[in-house]
């Protein structure tokens, strides 16, 4: 794992961070999640199971502690270890495609689904915070909106991003595609 790496890691968790922290709760403190766009960013980068496992667990962690979703700890850090190695799955086995901004962008997407969805299920079903609302509500409420958001967001930060990461020395998939 190279120095440059991991400083690019630790920039796109910090600016995932401070973009969930300034995010306005949709429904009962529950919010659409920046982190999740920046880590999917950031696997796109460096598809390895190293990087991935490194990326899921900041990010699982600092959004864990940011949440204000009631016993939402354990969820954040739960959902963003299995959405994460997931996505570097489909990445692996869709490597000729994922350059393509179309396709990383509904990966994205599908990713945040996921996320979301396990997200949900273990802060209901499995810890048993009471938000107030059931799943489909929340789902519909929040991950719905969270899709486009995170969507929206990647369109816009990973070409930004790449061209970045192209102009310097930084040994990441795109550089080297």
């Amino acid at each position: 794992m190279n120095t440059k790496n991991l400083v690019l890691m630790a920039l796109l968790v910090g600016v995932g961070a401070a973009l969930y922290v300034v995010t306005p709760g949709l429904v009962q403190g529950v919010r659409p999640d920046f982190m999740l766009t920046m880590m999917f960013i950031g696997i796109l980068l460096f598809p390895t199971a190293k990087e991935t496992f490194l990326l899921c667990i900041a990010t699982g962690i600092i959004s864990g502690l940011f949440t204000t979703v009631p016993a939402g700890f354990i969820p954040n850090v739960v959902d963003k270890v299995v959405t994460g190695f997931v996505f570097l799955i489909v990445i692996l086995v869709l490597k000729k495609f994922v350059n393509n901004i179309v396709v990383s962008a509904i990966l994205v997407g599908l990713g945040t689904v996921l996320s979301g969805t396990i997200f949900l299920s273990m802060a209901l079903f499995v810890m048993g915070a009471n938000l107030g609302k059931t799943f489909a509500v929340l789902f519909a409420s929040v991950v719905l909106p969270a899709i486009a958001i995170n969507v929206v967001a990647f369109i816009v930060i990973y070409p930004i991003v790449t061209n970045l990461v192209k102009r310097s020395k930084f040994k990441t998939s795109v550089s080297q595609a």
